[in-house]
């Protein structure tokens, strides 16, 4: 009976989760009203979306991407907009189907998050104005509000489109 167990066990491939490669897939700042907007003194108001993505390279090869709009304006004047894509390749192999979805929605933007925060960070670092650190985003949370809004959205009658808007922690602004 043990050997009949090991066979079983020997013919499941193990699940294999890895991230090959991370990458800045675009990026891009404007500063439209420089330099005027240096001599602004007053605090700035800042607007933060946040979009999760991904799609299929192959048949166990993804990519999974992280994109974020900072939107920062003195009074009705941008001060600064960035918008950066962060993406991220990875190997799922022997995943179950139902695991699928979570993984590329919760667990690999998690993991590009940090990369894209700091290139964030670094670009707006680099206008001489001050330092902007993007809050922690609990991904999570995200992907269960996505798939409520999902679910929303199919019961809604023709014609009502439900506020497909994100909250980001910490922030009022919408995606």
């Amino acid at each position: 009976m043990a050997e009949q167990k090991q066979d079983t066990q020997a013919d499941t491939p193990t699940p294999t989760f890895n991230m090959q490669r991370v990458y800045v897939k675009d990026l891009s700042l404007e500063l439209p009203n420089s330099p005027h907007v240096f001599l602004e003194q007053e605090q700035p108001q800042v607007e933060v979306s946040i979009n999760v993505g991904g799609q299929r390279l192959a048949e166990t090869v993804f990519e999974s991407t992280v994109t974020t709009t900072v939107t920062t304006r003195v009074n009705d004047k941008v001060l600064y907009l960035v918008e950066c894509t962060q993406a991220g390749i990875f190997e799922l192999a022997h995943i179950p189907q139902e695991q699928m979805d979570a993984l590329l929605g919760i667990v690999c933007p998690t993991m590009l998050y940090p990369y894209l925060r700091a290139n964030v960070a670094d670009a707006i670092t680099r206008t001489s104005l001050p330092a902007l650190h993007l809050a922690e985003v609990n991904f999570q949370a995200l992907y269960e509000q996505r798939l409520a809004e999902i679910a929303q959205s199919q019961q809604a009658p023709a014609g009502q489109d439900a506020d497909p808007g994100i909250i980001v922690p910490g922030t009022d602004t919408r995606q």
